[in-house]
C-alpha cells in the first residue's frame, strides 16, 4: 500500500508541476541556477564516466568480434551501443547519484527545519518555488549531457581502437558513419528527457516527504538514489520493449 501511495504521490506532484508551468518565468533565477548546478556542474563527472565507458565498450566489442568479424566493424559496434543505451542510461544513473540525491537532501533539510512551512506562511507555493525549476532544469540539461556523453564515449572508443587495436581513424569513423541513424540519436535524447523528469520528480517528492530530522534526511537521500536508479532501468526496458 505504501508503494502505491508513493506512486500516486509522485503523479500528483507531476500534475501540480504541470499546472504551475505557466509561472515558470517567475522562478527564472532558480531555473538558471538549477540548470547550472545540474548541467554545468555535472560535466567533469559525466566526462570521466563517458570516456571510460567508451574505452570499455571498445575492448568488449573487440572481444566479441574476435574470430567473427573484422575489427573494421568496431566503430559500428561501439557507436550504436553508446548512442542508444550506454550514453543515456549511465549518464542518467550518474545524475541520479549526484542530482537526485542532492534534490532530496536539499528539500528534505528544508522540510525538517520548517523552511517549507515558512514559504507557505509567506504565500509562496513550494511546488512552484522548489519543484518547478528543478523539474524543468533536469529535462532541459540531462538530454544535453547525454549528447555530450555520447561524443566523449565515442572518442574514448576511438582512442582504444586506434592506439591499442590498430584500427585507423578513417576506418573507425567510416564504420560509424555507415550505420549512424538519426533515429538512434533521437531515441537516446528522448530517453534522457524522460530520465531527467524521473530524477527531479522522485528526488523532489522524497524531499517533501522527509521527516525525522537529520536521520530522515539521510534516509531520503539514500532512498532517492536507489529508487531513481531502479526506475531508470525499468523505463529503459519499457522503451526497448515498445521500440522493438
Amino acid at each position: 500500500m505504501q508503494f502505491f501511495a508513493e506512486i500516486g504521490g509522485i503523479f500528483i506532484l507531476l500534475m501540480k508541476i504541470l499546472k504551475n508551468t505557466p509561472q515558470i518565468f517567475r522562478t527564472k533565477k532558480q531555473l538558471i541556477n538549477q540548470m547550472d548546478h545540474i548541467g554545468v556542474g555535472s560535466i567533469p563527472l559525466v566526462f570521466i564516466i563517458a570516456l571510460f565507458t567508451g574505452a570499455v565498450a571498445a575492448w568488449q566489442a573487440a572481444y566479441q568480434l574476435k574470430g567473427l568479424a573484422p575489427l573494421s566493424f568496431l566503430g559500428t559496434a561501439t557507436s550504436r551501443a553508446i548512442i542508444t543505451e550506454l550514453g543515456p542510461v549511465l549518464t542518467a544513473i550518474v545524475i541520479a547519484g549526484r542530482i537526485g540525491a542532492s534534490i532530496a537532501a536539499e528539500i528534505g533539510s528544508m522540510k525538517v527545519t520548517d523552511q517549507i512551512n515558512a514559504l507557505l506562511t509567506m504565500a509562496i507555493d513550494p511546488v512552484r518555488y522548489l519543484a518547478l525549476p528543478r523539474f524543468y532544469a533536469s529535462i532541459i540539461m540531462i538530454p544535453i549531457l547525454v549528447i555530450f556523453a555520447d561524443i566523449i564515449a565515442i572518442f574514448g572508443a576511438y582512442f582504444i581502437s586506434n592506439y591499442f587495436l590498430s584500427v585507423s581513424a578513417d576506418v573507425f569513423f567510416d564504420s560509424v558513419k555507415r550505420t549512424f541513424l538519426m533515429k538512434d540519436l533521437f531515441f537516446g535524447i528522448i530517453k534522457g528527457f524522460f530520465f531527467g523528469g524521473i530524477t527531479a520528480l522522485v528526488g523532489t517528492f522524497l524531499g517533501f516527504q522527509t521527516s525525522g530530522g537529520a536521520e530522515g534526511v539521510g534516509k531520503s537521500t539514500i532512498k532517492a538514489f536507489v529508487l531513481i536508479s531502479a526506475t531508470i532501468l525499468i523505463f529503459d526496458y519499457i522503451f526497448w520493449m515498445f521500440i522493438n
